[in-house]
């Protein structure tokens, strides 16, 4: 072991030596060439490289649609990307040569605009913190001899891997007068010069994870260091942004803003650190506008973090400004097939919504729970694609619902599901294990460690996958379900019985029809209740069983002549629903409506329906729960639960339910 990690360390050395060499002969070159060769050679180079970093072209393209989401069209975006390309070029070739350049030859190359500003913070002796940004030829800030009278310079650095051009970088810019100071040794330094009267220039436009203030930059959260700030608050400095752009070849201005917050405003209440920092994004915004094929644009600067990319946890937090403002992070959901899972899987959408401020949700699903999905007030559109449609046909559709999705959710744990979003292009795929999919998803969920008796919710396991992607799932009201408005036309109106005797899973979920009959009829001479009979269309036997069983007024079999959208709508009129374990009970409980639930061979502790009000009758035998469609043996788990248990749960709920319509007001 020993002798490998040796041989992958000299590895290593040797090809970063190889790297600083290959530099150093670049740099001796371009130090030949006069700056405005550099200028063209660059510009040359950056326009072959457009066509070759096709990573980087498609990163650029990306965040310059971003940023001119609805001001810019595709086209105009497109040329904006050549563009930035050959100045990224030329800056880069230029800032070489000016590496090399003695510091009068440099002062030749630039000019100044508000560096009144910068000489007045300067006056004040407080010290000067300069916010500085990845701006067309930003090295040249380096080799400028001085910020004002007498102030020394320094800035914040993060070492480079590479140990031979880190040492090349760090000579360099200290041959300039420039005192560095290392991130990774802590802000004692940049404190102590700061309080010295000094100047410090800090980066501000890096993702900054999970150490920086989330604040909008384009209208886009981005993850912002608030060091400049804290570093204000500690000290008194004054705060100047600073920007840099080309204004012909070989030259290029230096501008200073007026300060963003003075000595005596960042120690008054309201001037907070999170309003500051997200005012130096609004500055670093509007020295992009003056010149925006000048900035670094490939760098992944509204990165989606891995793996908490919901901000709910972050530890600075958010500074969303005016929520109407912000541009949209639109994350796309497949759907869980069964409606049952669907309604159990709510909760963790509610969770994933309320995960970041600026979260657009798009929900994917089949065309038969295109209703039920609308009726979420979370979702904000619904997508649907018919089961027959091929993976690259849906993929297709998706493609075409927005300019980007940032990230998608698989609920199913199918391979096919992932093969679509794959191909269609989405860069953050998250989902479970499964199906051979592991190669497709980009983001797998921990799987829990702990095992629990009882066993935890279906609903949970959504809510783990909400979890992990940085969401708050301990809030108690993701399984508030709000008490339906009923339309009815006096509180004299009789209740309404709702009953489910199918279960498309199988036969051994059903509890007897003839017991369901039973039950509704001691309903109807206790309350003269209606009852409206609902189930699939493979289910309309069942429903015929029902009626002929049946023999009191007011009943209407509805069973496999509905949609979804009329169930939604028959179910809101019910004040129960008696049902086995069916899509149809997580359904009722989602509308807010009490529901006595018939287990058997399924666990309740497993799919019980989710909020209050609910009374589930459950005879747990020695076989139960099996999960199997039909029963192998006697069918006891279900006929043990007896007519008289059933029908006191359902005449209690009854009478609660006459109780509140009775109520006033």
């Amino acid at each position: 072991m020993g002798k490998t990690q040796r041989s992958s360390g000299l590895i290593l050395s040797c090809g970063q030596l190889a790297t600083y060499v290959t530099y150093r002969c670049l740099e001796f070159g371009i130090g030949m060439l006069p700056l405005s060769w550099c200028w063209n050679l660059g510009t040359l180079v950056g326009a072959v490289a457009y066509y070759l970093g096709n990573s980087y072209r498609r990163l650029a393209l990306r965040n310059l649609s971003i940023a001119f989401d609805g001001e810019k069209q595709a086209e105009e975006i497109l040329r904006l990307t050549k563009k930035h390309f050959r100045t990224l070029g030329r800056n880069f070739f230029c800032s070489i040569k000016i590496a090399q350049m003695p510091t009068d030859a440099v002062e030749q190359c630039i000019s100044y605009e508000g560096r009144e500003h910068i000489i007045q913070a300067c006056e004040a002796g407080k010290g000067v913190i300069t916010t500085i940004a990845h701006l067309s030829n930003w090295e040249i800030l380096s080799q400028v001899p001085s910020l004002g009278p007498g102030i020394p310079r320094s800035t914040l650095y993060q070492r480079l891997s590479n140990p031979y051009l880190n040492d090349l970088i760090v000579r360099r810019r200290r041959k300039s007068g420039l005192t560095l100071f290392d991130r990774s040794s802590g802000f004692y330094g940049p404190l102590k010069h700061l309080r010295d009267g000094g100047g410090v220039g800090i980066l501000i436009d890096q993702h900054a994870g999970d150490r920086g203030v989330w604040c909008p930059l384009f209208g886009r959260l981005a993850s912002t260091t608030n060091l400049p700030a804290l570093l204000a608050q500690r000290t008194g400095a004054a705060i100047i942004p600073v920007g840099v752009r080309s204004d012909r070849p070989g030259h290029w201005v230096i501008t200073y803003s007026a300060p963003v917050t003075t000595a005596e405003e960042i120690r008054r209440p309201h001037q907070k650190i999170n309003d500051i920092t997200a005012q130096l994004n609004q500055a670093l915004e509007n020295f992009i506008r003056k010149a925006p094929e000048e900035w670094f644009w490939v760098h992944d600067r509204w990165k989606t973090p891995n793996p908490r990319f919901l901000l709910s946890n972050y530890h600075r937090g958010i500074w969303a400004g005016d929520l109407k403002q912000l541009k949209p992070f639109r994350v796309i959901v497949r759907s869980p097939n069964p409606l049952g899972d669907a309604c159990m899987a709510v909760p963790a959408i509610r969770a994933l919504k309320k995960g970041r401020p600026d979260l657009e949700l798009t929900m994917h699903c089949r065309e038969n729970l295109l209703s039920f999905w609308q009726a979420v007030a979370e979702i904000d559109h619904v997508l649907t694609t018919p089961r027959s449609a091929k993976p690259w046909q849906v993929a297709k559709v998706v493609r075409q619902q927005s300019r980007f999705f940032e990230a998608a959710l698989l609920f199913p744990n199918s391979a096919r599901s992932a093969i679509e979003y794959f191909l269609a292009g989405i860069p953050r795929i998250v989902g479970n294990r499964g199906h051979f999919r592991s190669w497709l998803l980009h983001q797998i969920p921990q799987a829990p460690k702990k095992f629990t008796a009882p066993p935890p919710h279906h609903a949970y396991s959504y809510l783990e996958v909400i979890r992990q992607m940085g969401a708050d799932t301990q809030d108690a009201s993701l399984f508030d379900f709000p008490a339906p408005q009923k339309t009815k036309p006096s509180p004299q109106a009789p209740l309404k019985l709702g009953i489910c005797p199918g279960a498309e899973y199988g036969a051994a979920k059903r509890w007897p029809i003839e017991r369901f009959a039973q039950v509704a009829q001691l309903a109807y001479e206790k309350f003269q209740s209606d009852c409206i009979v609902i189930g699939s269309p493979a289910e309309k036997a069942i429903g015929e069983q029902f009626e002929q069983l049946y023999s009191a007024p007011g009943c209407r079999n509805l069973v496999g002549k509905t949609t979804i959208t009329e169930m939604i709508d028959e179910l809101k009129q019910c004040d129960l629903l008696l049902t086995n374990d069916t899509g149809t009970m997580h359904l009722a409980a989602f509308l807010g409506i009490p529901t006595v639930s018939i287990f058997g061979s399924t666990e309740p502790a497993l799919t019980s329906p989710l909020g209050k009000g609910h009374r589930i009758i459950r005879r747990h035998v020695a076989c139960s729960p099996c999960f199997l469609r039909e029963c192998p043996l006697d069918f006891r788990c279900m006929t043990e639960a007896s007519v008289a248990e059933v029908s006191e749960a359902v005449l209690k709920t009854m009478n609660e339910c006459r109780d509140e319509s009775h109520s006033p007001a």
